[in-house]
């Protein structure tokens, strides 16, 4: 077996890891839950959930200014909830701003009638239009204070008319949780049966979505343990309904998700469905059932929260809602890549500064993987060393497979070498080192981090440009001639490292590699700068290793 042809085998294989998940998604495993779970007749329902309000594409300012609204604030949150329909509609972050540029809240929830309209709504169903409920229409009254925060619930009420009144108690935490209580009181002679749901709505797919499926950006739940991601692409094409006892579903972004959380034990049917808009919603298999001059009540629970990892956690272990710090998207190696964030986490507050933080980290796993890396560049060391006189049995015997074959393996045995050895060491620290990856492309806690110079958001590209020697002429070239001088170190830390390792004998071999390190330039350039620090260090950490053992063993590096 020839090591080199191992060696770019291995090579290819990590470049796949990296980048063909990032542009090319994978088909998704066919749902045998779609359209075959148990099945309420959606024209008997009334409301009908699954209506769209009109979209008048007016702007946020004036759909909040032109109605009704109780104030909703705390530590972490703004904004406002619409009395008609008691939609939970306008919610910004305070914590987390739009830009370096500006000081403006990143604005996440938006009103229905609007073109970027994304929002919460609760309420009950009936069958068969016997009962008056409340919809999208019904303006609630208010009791109490006008205003919802940690310290002050809000309390809403609604009357059909018919004996029956409708309430909503709604609480709000110091962080990102509602906890919304409804309760009917049955008024009338005779038991009725009602059936409480929850339903998330957008109108449109977010503009900044990013296209990389190393980070799921749409629907998202969990169903009796079993994590279930669907792109915005996959309910355009087919509704998909699943029931459970147990779970939690909704819509997540890169750094922002909005879940809702139905009742522990208590059997549901979920829809993912488009229809005008994209909904996610949940709907109670069993019905409520108010007995005559009593009442009755239903909890959800609605998270609107940015993506920050110790409050996920915490509402997953303190709500004791399963699997809820999924909702952040780990990957295949979440046992690698969690630990590796509250590595990064604590060497970024112990530091002061992300970027010194992910330095460090490359240092660590380089410092754990030194011996398994020295194995492997002394085998590859000594794979150069017998180069020349694998060029020559390839030129004597090149009318002989067989017989080049066989003088090989003699080459291997006089000169110990075992063309597989270098190998293994380079396949186990292939799920490290994409964890660390990962886990830099979703965390929200780099997001706005600076480093040095000119790098002053870690999850943004590096802003210089050689198309304008780095801002020397005073012209702003196209994004895509946009290549920092992080990637370009990148890409030279990568050519020296090539330098450093035995070349292919084929020459069709050598030209893919020789054009490798400027092809993950240009892809690079429009990554988060943060990784192509980390790329970048780790190159150089690399080289350095390498080419003291190739000293050690008398390797020319030329």
């Amino acid at each position: 077996m020839d090591n080199k042809n191992v060696f770019i085998a291995i090579a290819l294989s990590m470049s796949v890891l990296l980048f063909w998940a990032a542009f090319f998604e994978t088909p998704k495993p066919v749902n045998n839950n779609i359209s075959q779970q148990k099945k309420t007749n959606e024209n008997t329902i009334t409301p009908n959930i699954n209506e769209s309000l009109k979209i008048n594409k007016i702007s946020r300012q004036d759909s909040i200014k032109n109605s009704k609204r109780i104030k909703i604030e705390n530590n972490n949150i703004i904004g406002s909830m619409l009395l008609e329909g008691g939609l939970i509609d306008d919610i910004s972050f305070k914590n987390h701003k739009q830009n370096l540029k500006n000081n403006l809240n990143v604005e996440f929830l938006n009103p229905a009638d609007t073109e970027d309209g994304f929002y919460v709504e609760t309420g009950w169903t009936s069958i068969g239009n016997k009962i008056k409920v409340p919809s999208k229409k019904t303006v609630w009254k208010v009791n109490g204070e006008k205003i919802l925060s940690n310290s002050q619930p809000l309390l809403l009420e609604w009357n059909n008319g018919e004996g029956i009144i409708f309430k909503k108690k709604i609480e709000l935490d110091d962080k990102y949780l509602f906890k919304i209580t409804q309760q009917v009181q049955n008024n009338t002679k005779q038991a009725i049966d009602l059936y409480p749901y929850a339903q998330i709505t957008r109108n449109k797919i977010p503009d900044d979505i990013q296209n990389f499926y190393i980070s799921h950006e749409g629907f998202i739940g969990v169903f009796d343990e079993e994590l279930k991601e669907d792109d915005y692409d996959d309910i355009e094409e087919n509704k998909i309904v699943r029931e459970a006892n147990e779970g939690w579903l909704g819509i997540t972004d890169k750094y922002w998700m909005t879940a809702i959380v139905p009742k522990k034990g208590e059997n549901f049917k979920s829809t993912f469905l488009y229809k005008e808009s994209f909904k996610a919603n949940y709907i109670l298999n069993n019905p409520t059932t108010i007995n005559p001059s009593s009442n009755n009540s239903n909890e959800v629970r609605v998270f609107v929260a940015a993506k920050e990892v110790d409050t996920i956690d915490s509402y997953a272990a303190n709500q004791n809602i399963n699997k809820f710090d999924l909702v952040i998207d780990w990957g295949w190696f979440y046992f690698f890549t969690k630990p590796l964030f509250f590595i990064i986490d604590y060497l970024f507050k112990y530091s002061g500064n992300f970027g010194i933080a992910i330095v460090i980290i490359t240092v660590g796993i380089r410092l754990i993987f030194f011996p398994l890396a020295n194995y492997s560049f002394r085998s590859m060391a000594k794979m150069k060393a017998v180069q020349p006189e694998m060029m020559r049995l390839k030129e004597l015997h090149k009318e002989d497979k067989v017989k080049l074959q066989q003088e090989m393996m003699a080459l291997y045995r006089k000169e110990k070498i075992n063309p597989a050895s270098g190998c293994l060491p380079v396949l186990i620290q292939i799920p490290f080192f994409f964890a660390i990856y990962k886990m830099l492309f979703i965390s929200l806690e780099m997001r706005h981090q600076p480093f040095f110079g000119w790098i002053k958001d870690l999850s943004d590209k590096d802003p210089t440009s050689i198309f304008n020697l780095f801002g020397l002429i005073p012209w702003d070239p196209p994004s895509f001639l946009i290549i920092g001088i992080w990637p370009i170190l990148m890409g030279a830390s990568m050519w020296v490292q090539q330098k450093l390792n035995p070349a292919p004998a084929d020459p069709i071999q050598a030209k893919i590699f020789a054009f490798f390190p400027l092809f993950l330039t240009i892809i690079l350039a429009s990554f988060p700068s943060g990784l192509v620090v980390y790329w970048t260090i780790n190159n150089i950490l690399t080289i350095a290793q390498q080419w003291v053992i190739m000293k050690q063993t008398k390797v020319k590096t030329n």
